[in-house]
């Protein structure tokens, strides 16, 4: 008897303890969770993010539909040309307007697929003083600006040669020639021509800034996307002291 009180003693005991050394293991890791992130952390957990953010617009974009697909993003008639489009539509051309819609967003897909190096290099390049003000500053497109502001004239000489080459493959030039052709002829029409390689360039770079910008928001609002213990932490912080840089 006395001996099976013992060993119901020793295997509580041993219960407790292994319940204990759980315990700790776990506060170890809270702790490690919750405890302010050095400035290091805070680079490096900014950069993942930057990363798994761009990488994942990028592709996202450069997939079939991925503009043309996209209602926030989709590439329409130069605001310029819109009575191009009017009044082709009103005469019946209005597969000849689809067509020019439909290629111009497909050369923006294409285009798509060389920001990701360009974005990736720009991280490379972040400061532990950019990626502090980005994380702290209370705005939500704070990287979103960042990328703007240090990337937007690389994307432009590197997407305006591959819009043009693109707008040409998919037939967007042929069909935009034919398109402003068509009115021109129309009685009563002012002439007008606008520059399809620079207008599809830009709209190429602001949906992909827009798809950045919904990447980035997503991980400062929702935890879920939060998919490592480095961004739990770093963003954690974030959320703690939003706005104090």
């Amino acid at each position: 008897m006395k001996r099976s009180i013992t060993l119901a003693t020793l295997t509580g005991a041993f219960l407790i303890f292994s319940s204990c050394d759980t315990l700790n293991q776990a506060s170890q890791v809270l702790a490690q969770t919750t405890a302010n992130p050095t400035t290091a952390e805070i680079a490096s957990g900014l950069k993942q993010a930057l990363e798994v953010g761009t990488t994942e617009s990028s592709e996202k974009l450069s997939a079939t539909d991925g503009f043309f697909g996209n209602m926030a993003i989709k590439i329409l008639f130069p605001p310029e040309a819109q009575k191009i489009e009017k009044t082709l539509r009103s005469v019946g051309l209005n597969q000849l307007c689809d067509n020019v819609i439909l290629s111009v967003n497909r050369a923006a897909e294409d285009a798509a697929k060389e920001a990701k190096p360009i974005f990736i290099d720009a991280i490379k390049q972040m400061t532990i003083t950019d990626a502090s003000n980005i994380l702290l500053s209370g705005q939500q497109d704070a990287a979103t600006q960042y990328f703007k502001r240090v990337t937007s004239s690389q994307l432009q000489a590197k997407f305006n040669p591959i819009i043009e080459a693109s707008l040409s493959k998919t037939g967007a030039t042929k069909y935009w020639s034919t398109a402003v052709t068509s009115y021109n002829k129309i009685p009563l029409t002012s002439k007008i021509n606008p520059d399809l390689d620079a207008y599809v360039t830009q709209k190429a770079i602001d949906g992909l800034f827009h798809e950045i910008a919904g990447e980035e928001l997503k991980i400062r609002t929702n935890f879920s996307a939060r998919s490592t213990g480095l961004l739990q932490k770093v963003f954690g912080f974030a959320d703690k002291n939003k706005g104090k840089i």
